[in-house]
């Protein structure tokens, strides 16, 4: 019998709900899941590891920052949309590590070729289904140690951003810090307490240490000049692709698929069981962010874990809290471009550093769920290896080798314990044959 072919009314219909049926589920991704301010308050739950790393990247590697703002802000707008869950656009912070650091530093030429290859491994194994197929087999308690060890790292800096004055632009920790001023250890501890005894007030906190900008240094106010800069397309060389691959790419892309991709799909499993982000969409995702905007100058990115937790912990519970953060980067890039670096530089680290360490805290929660020693074994030497080694791609090999260790030793004690059940039955048989007659 022949088939009917559909009539003009059936692809009228088809045409028209498909857009539709897009347009609900954007809807349906951005809808509050709890009140503004808890969205709000989520909405800067990761500017403890964001903020610092471009101030320190502005100061030293002369990074664009109205570029940076306006790309992260779309990336922003695109995830929110995508994911429906608080999924954050976070600097890729071994490079960042790499070009603040060492010497010399990387040109942001070489910081974008960086950034270029690393999402070009992760496009290419999320298209090929390779970063699905990790996903699925990479063993539990070795993905929690990954988690850990991030978590761990983030507190530790919190508590340094704490305790001492920071001189971002050479990494590192100088004096301790004062007990009081507008950026002493006192207004650290103060909005600590504030936010252990407040749900949902990063935002506020937030808010308070922006002020608190122009209290320090209220020449800023004539540093800041109206307009967003000037978009321009970076030119990189044979050499520039040859040190940014070498220098940032090789010990970025472990630690990309890693936390940027295993452990931030892991972790919104966790906190979101019904929207749990498919590892091939958030390896796929890094590329293409990348693509778009490092070609411009803008800072390569990708979805951190830590800044999951961060945004959760704060009140970010759908799409539009960062959606809202987006918003927020893109008035600021097209009203001040990158005369706001000047308000960024007054920033009170302290404040930042309380931010950091609730993200931290709550992305090393998430690995409380161990079921038996030998999992809480693996999971605590792979964290230990990592944070020791300053490497999770080490702490990650370490706890796989492991795992297969303990795994090969339960086949060994199993075959042994069925050839001891067999001589025991066998001995038992003889036994009761001699006892016949």
């Amino acid at each position: 019998m022949e088939e009917e072919a559909p009539s003009l009314s059936t692809i009228t219909t088809t045409t028209i709900t498909s857009p539709l049926l897009l347009h609900e589920r954007w809807r349906h991704h951005l809808r509050l899941k709890t009140t503004l301010c808890a969205e709000l308050s989520g909405a800067v739950g990761d500017l403890g590891t964001y903020i610092p790393i471009i101030l320190a990247l502005t100061l030293v590697s002369h990074l664009d920052l109205s570029t940076t703002l306006i790309f992260t802000a779309l990336y922003n707008f695109t995830t929110g949309l995508l994911f429906g869950i608080p999924m954050p656009v976070q600097p890729m912070k071994s490079i960042a590590a790499v070009a603040i650091s060492e010497s010399p530093h990387l040109s942001l030429p070489q910081i974008a070729a960086a950034g270029l290859s690393t999402a070009g491994v992760l496009l290419l194994l999320g298209a090929t289904g390779l970063m699905s197929f990790l996903y699925r087999f990479l063993p539990f308690p070795v993905v929690r140690g990954v988690q850990l060890s991030q978590g761990l790292s983030f507190a530790f800096t919190a508590v340094k951003y704490i305790r001492f004055n920071q001189d971002l632009a050479a990494s590192k920790s100088t004096s301790p810090r004062p007990w009081l001023g507008l950026d002493g250890l006192l207004l650290a501890l103060s909005s600590l307490l504030f936010l252990v005894l407040t749900t949902g007030a990063a935002l506020v906190v937030f808010l308070f240490g922006l002020i608190l900008c122009f209290f320090r240094d209220i020449s800023i106010l004539g540093d800041l000049k109206f307009g967003p800069s000037k978009i321009t397309l970076l030119k990189i060389t044979w050499e520039d692709w040859k040190i940014g691959f070498v220098r940032g790419a090789i010990p970025q892309i472990p630690l990309s698929i890693l936390n940027s991709v295993i452990a931030v799909c892991k972790l919104s499993g966790d906190l979101f069981p019904d929207k749990e982000a498919s590892a091939r969409t958030v390896s796929i995702s890094v590329g293409v962010m990348n693509f778009v905007g490092c070609w411009f100058g803008a800072m390569p990115v990708c979805h951190g874990a830590g800044g999951l937790a961060g945004q959760y912990r704060f009140g970010g519970r759908s799409g539009a809290s960062v959606v809202f953060l987006g918003i927020g980067k893109l008035v600021l890039a097209l009203l001040f471009g990158n005369s706001f670096v000047s308000v960024l530089n007054q920033f009170p680290i302290g404040i930042l550093g309380v931010l950091l360490l609730f993200a931290g805290i709550e992305l090393a929660m998430a690995s409380k769920d161990m079921n038996s020693k030998e999992e809480s074994f693996v999971m605590l030497v792979c964290a230990a290896v990592s944070l020791t080694g300053s490497s999770s791609a080490l702490g990650f090999g370490c706890g796989i080798l492991l795992f297969l260790l303990l795994k090969l030793r339960e086949l060994e004690f199993s075959r042994v314990g069925f050839l001891k059940s067999k001589s025991e039955e066998s001995s038992k048989d003889d036994e009761a044959t001699s006892l016949i007659p």
